[in-house]
C-alpha cells in the first residue's frame, strides 16, 4: 500500500505573530516552524497502516527550500521519501491543485491531510483533493483501519460519531485520537539525511483568492470580578449587554 501524507511548515504556537508591509505579509523573521500538528498526526498513523513491509509513507509539501528542515523532520520521524513542491503555497485552492497534479501521475492508495493547518485553520485541502481527483473524501477523521482494498473510518459528525466503508483510494483529513505523534530517534535523524527528497517545480493554477491585509485581534480587556450571582448579572446586563 502506497501512502501519500501532506504536510504543512506552520508557526510554532508559542510564536509572536506580527506583520509587515503594511499589515499584508507575515513576518518570518525569528519564527521557529513546525510539522502542523494534524499533519503530523496523520504522518504517525500512515506510519503505522505501513509497518512490518505493508507498504510504503510518502510526504509531501508545497513550499520553498525553507520548508526542507521540516519535511527532513519527516523523514526523521519515519518516511520513506518525500516530495517538495517548489512553490510559495498561496492558498488552499493552489497547495490542493499542486498535490492533485503530482497524485494524477504517481497514483497513491491513501492520501492523509491533517484536519486543518493550524496557522489559517481553513480545512479545505483535504477535501478540495478529493473533487480534483475525483475520489472519495472524509474530514474529521478520529480512526482509520484499512482492510484489503476498503478504509473504515470513524469521524466526528454533530451530535455524535459516523463510522464508514469506502474503497480505496481516498482522502482522509485526520484529526487528533487518530495516533500518538511519533518523536524521532537518532537513528531516524541520521537517516533522514540520506532518504530521497525530490524536488517538483509546480503547474500554473489560477489564484482565486488575495489577501488584502492581516489584523492582529484586539488587546484583552482587564478582569471584573462579581462578587455573587446579582452582581454578576447586573455586569452581564449593563456592560457586556449580552442578557
Amino acid at each position: 500500500m502506497k501512502i501519500l501524507v501532506c504536510i504543512s511548515n506552520v508557526p510554532d504556537t508559542t510564536t509572536k505573530i506580527t506583520f509587515t508591509a503594511n499589515n499584508t505579509q507575515f513576518n518570518t523573521n525569528g519564527v521557529q516552524f513546525i510539522i502542523n500538528p494534524y499533519d503530523e498526526i496523520a504522518l504517525a498513523r500512515a506510519m503505522e497502516l505501513t509497518e512490518g513491509g505493508k507498504g510504503t509513507v510518502t510526504v509531501i509539501n508545497v513550499g520553498t527550500v525553507a520548508t526542507e528542515p521540516t519535511i527532513r523532520k519527516a523523514l526523521a520521524i519515519g518516511a520513506d521519501d518525500a516530495i517538495r513542491i517548489n512553490a510559495e503555497p498561496h492558498d488552499a485552492w493552489f497547495v490542493a491543485n499542486q498535490i492533485a497534479q503530482y497524485i494524477k501521475t504517481n497514483p497513491f492508495d491513501l492520501v492523509f491531510t491533517g484536519r486543518e493547518s493550524i496557522d489559517y485553520n481553513g480545512s479545505k485541502v483535504a477535501g478540495m483533493l478529493g473533487e480534483l481527483l475525483h475520489i472519495p473524501s472524509v474530514s474529521i477523521v478520529k480512526k482509520i483501519d484499512i482492510n484489503g482494498q476498503e478504509a473504515t473510518v470513524e469521524r466526528e459528525i454533530e451530535g455524535g460519531k459516523e463510522i464508514l466503508t469506502i474503497p480505496l483510494p481516498i482522502v482522509a483529513g485526520a484529526a487528533e485520537g487518530v495516533a500518538e505523534p511519533k518523536i524521532p530517534n537518532m537513528r531516524g535523524i541520521m537517516s533522514a539525511r540520506t532518504k530521497p527528497l525530490a524536488v517538483v517545480e509546480p503547474v500554473e493554477v489560477k489564484l482565486i483568492e488575495e489577501v488584502i491585509s492581516y489584523e492582529l485581534p484586539e488587546p484583552r480587556g482587564q478582569v471584573k470580578l462579581a462578587a455573587n450571582a446579582e452582581q454578576l448579572a447586573e455586569l452581564l446586563h449593563a456592560e457586556a449587554r449580552v442578557i
